[in-house]
């Protein structure tokens, strides 16, 4: 799976997705300008230990993304798309963008790609969720639907042992 950030501005937010992406096998990619550095201490603080082993590529613009990812179904998270996020079958080399916090992803990509545009469901009162919660949601649909491919499924009990069925 990918991730695709589009023009990022809270380094907090781009630190927990990058984690996410560490936690999944998710490769995540970040289309400049980013509303801060790569160095900053939120970005490790929210992606704590994990930033080292993530496998991240930065992009000058959309073009240059689009033009070193080719042929690339990309789906597009946004709050004005007609289309749920769990009405798609997600591939396992698929891409999934989100748009800057203030934003969104531009609306003149939006309309250019419009069969790829999907939603998080969400009252009228509210603008959006958080970018990284979004993130979350919708990648782990994905990889759902993926089997969680690659992925540990069971977890262990550190002091105590799991009763016997």
């Amino acid at each position: 799976m990918n991730i695709v950030l589009f023009q990022p501005e809270i380094p907090a937010n781009t630190g927990n997705i990058g984690r996410t992406c560490v936690a999944t096998d998710t490769k995540l990619h970040l289309i400049e300008p980013l509303g801060f550095r790569l160095n900053e201490k939120e970005i490790k603080r929210a992606g704590m230990d994990y930033w080292e082993h993530l496998d991240v590529t930065r992009y000058i613009n959309f073009d240059d993304f689009l033009k070193k990812n080719k042929n690339a179904r990309i789906w597009m998270a946004t709050t004005k798309a007609k289309r749920v996020y769990t009405e798609v079958s997600y591939g396992p080399d698929d891409y999934i963008m989100f748009g800057k916090e203030s934003a969104g992803i531009p609306e003149e990509i939006l309309v250019e790609n419009e069969e790829t545009c999907i939603r998080i469901p969400m009252l009228e009162k509210i603008r959006s969720l958080n970018l990284s919660n979004s993130v979350a949601i919708v990648l782990y649909e994905a990889l759902r639907q993926n089997q969680f491919s690659h992925m540990q499924l069971e977890g262990e009990l550190h002091r105590l042992q799991w009763h016997k069925e």
